[in-house]
């Protein structure tokens, strides 16, 4: 669907294709345990969240130079731009590339080789926030953001990602705090595989301005109230929800009940090359499965706009609406 819209929920790290692993393989003399890009694409096949990130995490290792990385995020934006994404806000993992000896200014720098010209290469603007792994310590959460200090011209936010139960936002209150205290804007997943309690202490504790997933919300009534009256955006991924067993399948997804409820909810990728669709294939999917109307759809559009962190250029923002708005399905 090229309905104009923002990405909010993304992870750079999740557009890989099996094709592109295998090319970078080959530049980098990295061996996969797949005999090609089928038996590899056949791979991508997951129980729950954590046989995900056991495969996401194997993968990285082809990912080693500014090149690298470069040419995995204008994958993406070519392919989201075709699907009529005109502002994506990228997350990134450093740490899962400095344990593998792999710089954060190779990292940054090889991002914004494609990110500092999307804007003229794909008609996408980006912002870049730097994702701390929650089953990490917090001391190298604290480690990353210092060591990101130099690119901070380049990273709007820091957000918070990966293995959700057992690692709930608290832990990472010092590092949200030092994260704020650098201008920093603030999101978290919250409320994915972890409890409602988790979404309720990332906006306490950790102050975000955006949950990423949010889905248990639905299960505090309260907390549901808290959402629509403090207006919090939340970044759902349906597809993903189902790749990952969130939700059975799609047409139970609770999306259309959120709508209702007056959450401000957009619909987002995640990990498009692992859960089986990018950002238009998602408002696909959902029109699909949910029965949205065109007005709904449209309603989806707008609020990725208005929850982007685009308050630097508003003029931006109010184009970007009124292409939404303008907008013949």
């Amino acid at each position: 669907m090229s309905l104009p819209k923002a990405e909010l929920h993304l992870h750079i790290e999740g557009t890989l294709e099996p094709e592109l692993a295998f090319e970078l393989a080959a530049r980098n003399g990295v061996a996969l345990p797949y005999a090609d890009t089928e038996a590899l694409r056949k791979a991508y096949a997951f129980d729950d969240l954590q046989s995900f990130l056991n495969l996401y995490y194997e993968l990285m290792a082809v990912l080693r130079t500014e090149r690298d990385f470069e040419d995995l995020a204008n994958a993406y934006l070519a392919r989201a731009a075709a699907q009529g994404v005109r502002h994506a806000e990228i997350f990134f993992d450093p740490q899962a590339h400095l344990a593998r000896g792999v710089s954060m200014g190779t990292v940054v720098e090889g991002l914004w080789r494609a990110l500092g010209r999307s804007e003229a290469d794909h008609g996408v603007s980006t912002r870049l926030i730097l994702c701390f792994l929650r089953d990490e310590s917090a001391d190298s959460a604290l480690e990353t953001l210092e060591a990101a200090k130099p690119y901070l011209d380049r990273i709007t936010g820091v957000g918070l990602d990966s293995a959700e139960v057992g690692h709930p936002p608290v832990k990472f209150r010092e590092v949200y705090e030092a994260a704020a205290a650098l201008g920093l804007r603030r999101v978290a997943h919250a409320g994915e595989e972890g409890p409602p309690e988790y979404i309720t202490q990332a906006l306490d504790v950790l102050g975000v301005e955006r949950v990423d997933h949010g889905l248990r919300c639905m299960e505090d009534p309260a907390l549901v109230e808290r959402l629509v009256r403090e207006r919090i955006p939340l970044t759902l991924c349906p597809l993903s929800n189902v790749r990952l067993r969130t939700v059975d399948v799609l047409a139970d997804h609770p999306l259309p009940a959120m709508l209702d409820a007056g959450l401000l909810c957009t619909v987002n990728s995640d990990d498009p090359a692992y859960f089986g669709g990018y950002a238009g294939d998602n408002f696909d999917a959902v029109r699909t499965a949910l029965g949205l109307g065109e007005e709904r759809l449209r309603e989806l559009a707008r609020n990725s706009f208005v929850a982007s962190f685009l308050e630097d250029d508003e003029e931006r923002r109010a184009r970007y609406l009124a292409e939404v708005d303008a907008y013949t399905f």
